[in-house]
């Protein structure tokens, strides 16, 4: 046993024995709380899938092109014999494009099959007036996992990536057929084409201000600005009708758009659409690409080595067909009893918060009341949904074809049903995650959240855990996800989830404040991987503060409280030992704080913390009681 003492640091001492024992498997990054709760939904859903596959009659429709798919996707003397050319005959539509003229004809076509474009387009809910649907543009994706990478302050990191995504990439296109020269024009002109969009593109940091992302603007400007791309005809095309405002999440890559797509830049822009298409179908290929194709992203995390052929096949359906995979986990494995019973610690949660909120020292009377009546509309969507979204129902496939022209087709029908929605009032009882899924979440824009059943075991929650536990797990994380209504994304967002002031100005002021505290609480943090950015993690950091706050009043409340029980399990929930390139890679894209100082850091701020442990001005998990924050 350790000599770690708890008051010194909470998360070496309830989880030291494990750390110095657990083991990350070859074929992912982490392990820990949520990452082993996926392993045990994976291996529980493999196993119902090879027995499906084994008895050939699956009733169940939706089940039954899960297995179709996993069939194809593990059929490798196909895939081995075909090898890179179903993707080659597809992206031989983007080598003899002739020019952007040519480029334009076909936009309708690259937009639905989802062909590489330099730019991203959607239909979403319209953040205003969240009833209704817009159209959505912003920049494409980056070679690098983030456009902080290109700053030259991160030369070397960003040097060090290249390398492995130019070896990876060349072996590929070798893979492929390309010559030596074809190769490198083709990395070359990739590279160029995406150090303009990396100049162009919001970072993860400011991404996560999601007000920022709702720039309507007439569209005759954005057709102006996307010249020469014929930005208009394509809505007519899609649409039937040419919409009059669109949603730019970011502006500053559509005003920069003509230094990256011009006809000057024409050929490398066609380079850099086969290579990312390639680069995107490999998992779908061969054999041998698909371990090829993965090296990059697996350097990145660490990630010694490809996920086994069963693995694979597993995680592509249950992303294709992830609700009807997660209504088919939900209804086996979730118990009745169970969801009552976290139904009923929500409701308990939400009932606790308003009485805080009436407490709370920031807030006015006249703001006061529009807090409660967004909690009082809160939706809770728990375990899964009663039904599939009825998209699924179209997602019918030949089997006859290549796994990879299943997935352009199976892409294709979503990209449709998705254009379709514009028009149409939104359907917020769709579900935002699915119930294998092991995650929570907040949505700002329907004011709703959503635990699936996979999330409901232990550590989080279970019916023979003591009421201590479960709200030191998954009572903290309720808590957590009802606090993102009031951070500072979440409280830009009225109860119906548009974006909308209804605070007065005084008590933003307020809130503000406390929202800069909690920045320069976690601000600057050195850990052995990285600096913590307090203001890009700190939407989370409220949540967790928040969800904290109301269930350790919750447990004041309770007669047989254990703080001990709650303390320690709210450590477990965040245990989790991960490689040093992954802790890198997430402190520079995760909004969420690294797992240690969300075990750490949130329990200084709360009396009950050093009255259980006697914590003193001597111990290293010690906070001056001006310099602790609690906002909700």
């Amino acid at each position: 046993m350790s000599d770690i003492r708890i008051q010194d640091d909470l998360y070496e001492y309830v989880n030291h024995d494990w750390l110095e024992t657990a083991v990350i498997p070859d074929d992912k990054p982490t392990v820990g709380g949520f990452a082993d709760l996926d392993t045990g939904v994976e291996k529980i859903l493999m196993g119902d899938i090879k027995k499906m596959v084994e008895i050939g009659d699956v009733q169940d429709e939706d089940m039954a092109n899960v297995v179709k798919l996993y069939k194809v996707l593990t059929d490798t003397k196909k895939r081995n014999r075909q090898g890179a050319k179903p993707a080659l005959k597809v992206l031989k539509r983007v080598t003899k494009l002739k020019n952007v003229a040519a480029l334009n004809r076909n936009l309708k076509d690259f937009v639905l099959d989802g062909l590489p474009l330099p730019f991203s387009f959607s239909v979403d809910a319209d953040m205003k007036d969240t009833t209704k649907h817009m159209v959505n543009i912003q920049g494409p994706s980056t070679i690098l996992p983030d456009s902080s990478y290109y700053k030259e302050e991160r030369a070397q990191q960003k040097q060090m990536m290249i390398g492995l995504w130019t070896n990876m990439t060349k072996a590929v296109l070798a893979k492929a057929g390309l010559g030596e020269e074809e190769i490198k024009a083709y990395v070359e002109d990739t590279l160029k084409f995406d150090e303009i969009i990396g100049g162009l593109v919001k970072s993860s940091e400011e991404w996560a201000d999601y007000p920022k992302a709702y720039n309507p603007m007439k569209v005759g400007r954005v057709n102006s600005l996307l010249k020469p791309i014929k930005f208009k005809k394509l809505l007519s095309d899609i649409f039937g009708y040419v919409p009059e405002m669109i949603c730019v999440g970011d502006p500053r890559f559509l005003k920069g758009f003509s230094t990256l797509f011009n006809e000057g830049t024409f050929e490398a822009y066609k380079h850099w659409a086969f290579v990312t298409e390639l680069l995107s179908a490999t998992s779908v290929l061969s054999e041998e690409l698909r371990d090829l194709g993965g090296t990059y992203r697996r350097a990145l995390s660490g990630i010694a080595a490809a996920p086994t052929l069963e693995k694979f096949a597993y995680r592509y359906v249950s992303r294709v067909y992830a609700e009807p995979l997660g209504l088919y986990y939900g209804r086996k494995y979730f118990g009745e009893e169970a969801k009552a019973d976290v139904v009923s610690i929500v409701r308990e949660i939400i009932e606790t918060y308003k009485g805080r909120i009436m407490k709370n020292e920031i807030l006015s009377e006249e703001t006061r009341e529009k807090a409660i009546l967004k909690l009082s509309t809160i939706e809770i969507k728990m375990g899964y949904p009663d039904k599939v979204d009825p998209k699924f129902k179209k997602m019918q496939f030949d089997d006859s074809l290549s796994a990879y022209e299943i997935s352009l087709h199976l892409g294709r029908i979503l990209r449709e049903d998705n254009m379709e929605e514009l028009g149409k009032p939104v359907d917020r009882t769709k579900w935002p995650m699915p119930g294998h899924m092991v995650n929570a979440c907040y949505n700002p824009f329907a004011n709703d959240i959503t635990f699936p059943a996979a999330i409901l075991q232990a550590p989080f929650y279970s019916i023979h855990q003591s009421r201590s536990q479960n709200l030191g797990g998954i009572g903290a994380v309720i808590g957590h996800e009802i606090s993102h209504a009031f951070d500072n994304n979440g409280a830009q967002f009225d109860e119906n989830g548009n974006l909308k002031n209804w605070w007065t100005k005084e008590d933003f002021k307020k809130f503000a404040k406390k929202t800069k505290a909690m920045i320069d609480e976690f601000d600057g943090i050195e850990l052995p991987w990285g600096k913590v950015n307090g203001k890009f993690v700190v939407s989370e950091n409220i949540a967790d503060n928040g969800g904290m706050g109301v269930t350790l009043e919750m447990m004041a409340n309770y007669e047989e409280a254990n703080y001990e029980e709650y303390f320690t399990n709210w450590a477990k929930v965040w245990c989790m030992k991960a490689k040093p390139q992954y802790l890198q890679l997430l402190i520079s894209v995760d909004v969420h704080a690294p797992a240690i100082l969300r075990a750490n850091m949130q329990p200084r701020n709360f009396n009950a913390w050093y009255d259980t442990f006697k914590v003193t001005s001597k111990d290293k998990m010690y906070l001056k009681p001006n310099k602790r924050v609690s906002i909700w």
